[in-house]
């Protein structure tokens, strides 16, 4: 039996993925959580043995969670679930410890199959992610665009500074002081060469990373 946490701040998209698994008889929610802090709770007290887990969690990110259960839990696989296009953060999932990555809209469609696939001891990953495997492969690993020179969590405070969101309200929701996050600002800058905030917007929007 897969039973499975999902992870996700919308009550909306935790209700729609239980329609979606709803009549699969191997597989039951045994748990829910709405922030990334919550999962590693209730991992402790649920018989939990698979989690999807959305990338973008209040609290605590969906990456550093990740991190979290790769490193308390190795033998529980963690499917990654996204709004994000999959250039934006599956390599980056994948890199962490995810067995495998889809996006919303594709869960209709692809959880069960996502599900049972790594169950079964394989990755998951879209024919448009695998060509994103192989470009990586073909040039050594080496960055393909500026913002993969970034560590994940200046990425991910490049790309929450890019959808408006305040230092201090990112320092809040992560955890961090604000002197932190500043740092991580000027670490960006630093190493996209960004002059100002514009700077930085226009490259996610342009990149669609906002």
């Amino acid at each position: 039996m897969i039973n499975l946490l999902i992870a996700d701040d919308y009550v909306l998209i935790r209700e729609g993925l239980k329609k979606v698994l709803k009549d699969e008889p191997e597989i039951k929610v045994v748990a829910e959580a709405v922030n990334g802090a919550e999962v590693l709770h209730k991992l402790k007290k649920s018989q939990t043995n698979f989690v999807v887990l959305d990338i973008n969690m209040p609290v605590k990110s969906g990456l550093d969670v990740l991190l979290d259960i790769r490193r308390m839990h190795p033998n529980i696989p963690v499917l990654i679930l996204s709004m994000y296009p999959e250039k934006t953060y599956a390599l980056r999932s994948l890199k962490a410890g995810a067995a495998g990555y889809l996006s919303k809209e594709s869960a209709a469609d692809e959880l069960v199959t996502a599900i049972y696939k790594i169950q079964s001891g394989g990755k998951y990953i879209s024919a448009s992610l695998a060509e994103l495997l192989a470009e990586s492969v073909v040039n050594n690993g080496k960055p393909d665009m500026a913002h993969e020179i970034l560590s994940d969590r200046e990425f991910q405070i490049l790309c929450k500074i890019a959808e408006g969101e305040s230092l201090k309200s990112i320092a809040d929701n992560l955890s961090l002081t604000l002197s932190t996050v500043n740092t991580y600002r000027n670490r960006i800058f630093e190493k996209m060469k960004f002059a100002s905030n514009t700077d930085l917007i226009r490259y996610c929007l342009t990149n669609e990373l906002a």
